[in-house]
C-alpha cells in the first residue's frame, strides 16, 4: 500500500498553508527525513521532510496552492508499488485542456524557472552567500544546501559588496537591473534602504512620471498566502472578541535610568545593550504574575490560566508581521530576555524562524515607538486575550508633585487591547497600574 505524504499541522488553529514549492518531482526517488516542499503559514516559511523513503508520485497540490493540513498532498511508492495501487479518491484529476488551450500555441508566456527555494533565497541572503555558487542536492536548492555552503566558507574570507546597503535595497535593485553605486542613501552612514531604490532606471523625467502613475492604477497584488491568512485572522479576531482598550501614561525617568547604568555595565561585560522592548517585556512578566486573566486564553468555552508568561513580541518583516515569542519570560532575567529578543529578531528577518518560535504565546506586545508613533491600538492575537501597544519615548514637560512643580521627563503612551469576554476593565485596569508602577519603580520587580 503506497505510503500517504500528509501536510503536518504546524499550530494548533492551522488548517491549510500554501505550498511556495515542490523540492522534488513526481518520480524521484526521496530519502525519510529529506526536504521535499516548502510550505508557508501565516506565521513561518519552513521546509515538509518526506516521512518515509520511496517514489514521489500523484501530487494533489502544486505551488501557489493551498493544501490542508492533516491531510493527503501526495503519495510515496515503495519497490514494487505502482501508480495503480493508489487509492482511487486519493488520484488527481488532471483537467481538461479547452480547445482554445489544445490549439492554440501564440501569446504564451512562460515564466523562468527559480532554482532555489524562496527560502533558501532568504538564507543565502542572511548569510552573504552567491546563490550560483551552491550546488542543489535536489531539483532546487534548500535552505539546508546553503546552510552546508556557509558552513564550508565559514573560514574563507568571502568578498562583500562595498556599497553599504540593507538586503530588501539590494534584492529591489537586482530585481529592477539597477547598480547600487549610482543610488544615494539616506540610512545611517549613507546606507541605501529599500525606499531609496526607485522604480526603474530614470530615462526622461516625464516619462518616469507617466510610467510610475499608470502602474499605480493598473497593478494590483493578490491576497495570497501568509498576507491573506494574517488577514483573516486578523479580521475574525476584531469581528468576534469584543475589545475594550485602556491607555495610561508612564513616567519612564526610573526605568531608563536604571536602563542606562545596566547598559553601561553590560559593555564592560562586552554583552549587549538592554533595548525598550526587552526591558518592557521583563516587566510585563511580572504584571502577568499578580494578573492571570491577562495571561489567559478562551477555548471552547474554557478559559485557560497559563502558569508561563509566553510573551510573543510583533515584529515587522518585509512580507507581513510575526511573531516570535519568548517562551517562559516569568522565569528568565533581564540579560536572557534581552538574549532571546535579539536571536528571535534576527531569526524573523532572516525568514527562518521555526514553528516553536512562533507558537505557545499567552501575551503580545506591539511597539511601534521606533517610528516616532506615540500611542495607537492593537488587534488581540488569537486565542490570548490580551495586547500591549507601545508608543514612543516623548520629553515633555509634566506636573512632578502635589506642588504643581512642572518638570520636562520622559513619557511614554502605553495601551492595553483586551477580550471583554475574559477581562472586565477593572481587571484590565489593575494589571495596566501595576505595570505603571513597576516602570516608574524598576526595583518592585526585585523586590
Amino acid at each position: 500500500m503506497p505510503t500517504p505524504f500528509i501536510m503536518p499541522k504546524m499550530d494548533m488553529d492551522q488548517e491549510v498553508v500554501t505550498i511556495i514549492a515542490w523540492l522534488k518531482n513526481e518520480g524521484d526517488q526521496i530519502e525519510k527525513g529529506e526536504p521535499v516542499i516548502e510550505v508557508e503559514t501565516d506565521k513561518i516559511t519552513s521546509e515538509i521532510e518526506a516521512p518515509e523513503s520511496g517514489i514521489l508520485a500523484n501530487i494533489l497540490y502544486h505551488e501557489n496552492e493551498e493544501a490542508p493540513v492533516t491531510k493527503v498532498v501526495a503519495y510515496i511508492l515503495k519497490e514494487g508499488e505502482s501508480p495503480d495501487s493508489i487509492p482511487e479518491l486519493e488520484k488527481k484529476v488532471e483537467p481538461t485542456p479547452s480547445k482554445s488551450e489544445e490549439t492554440s500555441t501564440e501569446d504564451v508566456t512562460v515564466k523562468p524557472i527559480s532554482h532555489a527555494t524562496p527560502l533558501a533565497e532568504k538564507v543565502s541572503k542572511d548569510l552573504g552567500v552567491q546563490l550560483k555558487q551552491v550546488s542543489p542536492s535536489g531539483s532546487k536548492v534548500t535552505r539546508k544546501d546553503v546552510e552546508a555552503f556557509a558552513e564550508k566558507l565559514k573560514d574563507q574570507v568571502i568578498p562583500r559588496v562595498s556599497v553599504p546597503a540593507t538586503p530588501a535595497a539590494r534584492s529591489l535593485a537586482e530585481e529592477r537591473g539597477l547598480d547600487l553605486e549610482s543610488l544615494s542613501g539616506s540610512g545611517p552612514r549613507g546606507r541605501i534602504q529599500a525606499a531609496d531604490v526607485p522604480m526603474q532606471a530614470p530615462s526622461q523625467p516625464e516619462q518616469v512620471l507617466a510610467e510610475t502613475v499608470q502602474a499605480a492604477v493598473t497593478t494590483s497584488i493578490p491576497l495570497v498566502g501568509k498576507r491573506k491568512r494574517i488577514a483573516e485572522r486578523m479580521t475574525a479576531s476584531y469581528q468576534s472578541t469584543p475589545h475594550i482598550y485602556l491607555t495610561v501614561e508612564v513616567d519612564m525617568t526610573a526605568s531608563e535610568s536604571a536602563r542606562k547604568r545596566i547598559n553601561l555595565l553590560a559593555e564592560k561585560e562586552g554583552q549587549s545593550a538592554i533595548s525598550v522592548t526587552a526591558f518592557l517585556a521583563k516587566m510585563v512578566a511580572w504584571a502577568l504574575g499578580r494578573h492571570p486573566y491577562l495571561n489567559a486564553s478562551l477555548q471552547d468555552e474554557k478559559i485557560f490560566l497559563s502558569e508561563d508568561a509566553n510573551i510573543g513580541i510583533a515584529t515587522a518583516v518585509a512580507d507581513g508581521l510575526i511573531v516570535p515569542v519568548i517562551h517562559g519570560a516569568n522565569k528568565l532575567t533581564l540579560r536572557e530576555i534581552n538574549m532571546n529578543l535579539q536571536y528571535l529578531t534576527k531569526q524573523a528577518r532572516a525568514g527562518v524562524l521555526t514553528a516553536n518560535e512562533v507558537s505557545g504565546g499567552t501575551f503580545t506586545i506591539s511597539n511601534l515607538g521606533m517610528y516616532g508613533i506615540t500611542s495607537f491600538t492593537a488587534i488581540i492575537n488569537p486565542p490570548q486575550s490580551a495586547i500591549l501597544a507601545v508608543g514612543g519615548l516623548v520629553r515633555k514637560p509634566v506636573v512632578v508633585d502635589e506642588n504643581d512643580t512642572i518638570a520636562v521627563r520622559p513619557m511614554m503612551n502605553l495601551t492595553l487591547g483586551a477580550d471583554h469576554r475574559v477581562v472586565d476593565g477593572a481587571v484590565a485596569a489593575a494589571f495596566l497600574a501595576d505595570l505603571v508602577r513597576a516602570l516608574e519603580s524598576p526595583e518592585l520587580v526585585l523586590y
